[in-house]
């Protein structure tokens, strides 16, 4: 029989050893907690069916999401037994995609699931069989419509508002964000509410920038950016400062080149009024003034003439 305070020691001891291996600090040989993992990705399937060689087919992504692409080919005339087929990502074939597709049905199949998390899953997807025929898949976030292909002219001292607007059949995004083109990187633009020079204003599908006390140098390029869970999309907006003398600048030269030519054609005029001509020095009112001894005596009266015939 043990010791009544042998055995109470025993318990203790016992009873450390229990906490300390359900109660660990994170040392060597600690059981740490489970880690939770997020929310499942949504998934979805885009299927195509086609007789051609090539077909392209859009794929707007607006979230993270596990997506099915799947081709059916009719297959040509003659049609083999089984032939090979791949996928391929942005031209470059993906590791272990290769595999025999067999006839079925009098087409083939070809199927694969992607998991798209970010912008970098985004891209060009090919299903391809034995390289005769192919589709593309083009994953992209909703592109911002209304592209201006001419610039927004404004004026020195002015304000200006530049617009982006999402399509009303597309996914509207979830915020906007506006960017000024800074050599080759993209500055962000984001005022405060106060700001003398920019105010953002974002209501639901349209954004606008407005920016205010223009100079020269705010000229350059704008970007507005369509914010969804996958990534953003650009779009450029280019911006044009001018002076207000610059619509004035093709009026001003037609008007000096008109008062040159009307100079040149007054110049001509009095050049010739007070001009002779080579052949006869004298001029019209000089030569009808002679005298027959100024003419040397070849000049005669007329009456004269005539009496001596």
């Amino acid at each position: 029989m043990l010791h009544p305070g042998v055995k109470l020691c025993a318990q203790l001891l016992l009873l450390s050893l229990s906490w300390g291996g359900t109660h660990s600090t994170g040392g060597p040989g600690s059981t740490l907690p489970p880690v939770v993992s997020g929310p499942p990705l949504s998934s979805d399937v885009r299927s195509v069916v086609f007789k051609g060689e090539s077909q392209v087919e859009e794929v707007q992504v607006v979230r993270p999401l596990t997506l099915a692409l799947e081709c059916t080919w009719t297959g040509s005339q003659d049609r083999p037994h089984n032939i090979s087929g791949f996928w391929r990502k942005d031209g470059s074939e993906l590791a272990d995609s290769r595999r025999p597709v067999l006839l079925e049905n009098q087409q083939y199949n070809l199927r694969r699931a992607f998991s798209i998390t970010d912008e970098e899953g985004l891209g060009n997807y090919s299903c391809v069989f034995d390289n005769q025929a192919e589709v593309d898949f083009i994953l992209a976030a909703p592109r911002v419509g209304e592209v201006r292909d001419r610039p927004t002219v404004s004026y020195v001292g002015d304000s200006v508002v530049l617009q982006c607007k999402m399509e009303d059949t597309k996914p509207r995004p979830n915020s906007w964000t506006w960017y000024r083109a800074n050599g080759t990187n993209k500055e962000l633009l984001d005022p405060e509410p106060d700001s003398p020079r920019y105010h953002i204003h974002n209501h639901e599908g349209k954004t606008k920038l407005t920016v205010r006390n223009l100079t020269e140098a705010d000229s350059g390029a704008y970007y507005c950016g369509a914010v969804y869970d996958i990534g953003v999309t650009l779009s450029r907006v280019d911006l044009r400062v001018i002076t207000f003398l610059e619509p004035l600048k093709p009026f001003l030269v037609i008007v000096g080149e008109v008062l040159v030519l009307v100079s040149l054609i007054l110049l001509y005029e009095r050049t010739k009024a007070h001009g002779t001509h080579p052949d006869n020095p004298l001029s019209d009112d000089q030569a009808h003034k002679l005298t027959p001894d100024d003419a040397g005596g070849e000049v005669t009266d007329s009456s004269t003439r005539q009496r001596k015939v």
